[in-house]
């Protein structure tokens, strides 16, 4: 089992990036290849998975990044493949703070997460994650709630005047709801 690896990139791909460890090319899947630079040493932070007819690596640009990783694959119909993009598409505090206030919308974003998984990732999880404090500030329940709300086809001229009305220490499902009836009125 590998810890980490320092070497240098020598080619992006779409989900992978090829880290050059003395001669040798390693390629593995990480979150977001397009953060690396080419021919720029990194320490990357390793997951291998051993199957019957494959070894893969998954690899992370901190050691925050691959626990979350890690307890995400640990969740059961959540494989590997499955928790990147999360981590590609998400914070890792918008992502702890998801699952800890059981907001099942900002989960189900991600691909291939339904309604199902979402709570399953929430029920085996709530917890467990440490909540970074930095990121989970109002403004980020803030700005969830202007996501949300843009992609249920509000405008921002439409909801901008009610969202001082609206309690953000709410779940998100509750600050929605209160938006709607503001919105409806």
């Amino acid at each position: 089992m590998y810890h980490y690896m320092i070497g240098q990139v020598s080619d992006i791909l779409f989900n992978a990036i090829v880290l050059e460890v003395n001669g040798i090319g390693y390629y593995i899947y990480t979150p977001n290849p397009y953060a690396f630079e080419i021919n720029k040493q990194y320490q990357i932070y390793l997951y291998q998975q051993i199957k019957e007819d494959e070894h893969l690596l998954f690899g992370f640009k901190t050691v925050e990044e691959k626990e979350l990783f890690l307890r995400l694959i640990g969740v059961k119909g959540l494989g590997p493949k499955m928790a990147l993009p999360i981590l590609a598409t998400g914070s890792i505090s918008g992502i702890v703070d998801a699952i800890e206030r059981e907001n099942i919308l900002y989960l189900k974003k991600f691909p291939k997460i339904g309604e199902k998984l979402a709570r399953q990732i929430i029920l085996d999880l709530k917890g467990k994650l440490q909540i970074s404090n930095d990121e989970t500030t109002p403004d980020n329940n803030y700005d969830e709630l202007c996501e949300v709300l843009k992609g249920l086809g509000y405008k921002e001229k439409d909801y901008k005047n009610i969202l001082n009305k609206i309690n953000m220490d709410q779940s998100i499902e509750q600050q929605v709801k209160q938006a709607l009836k503001l919105l409806l009125k």
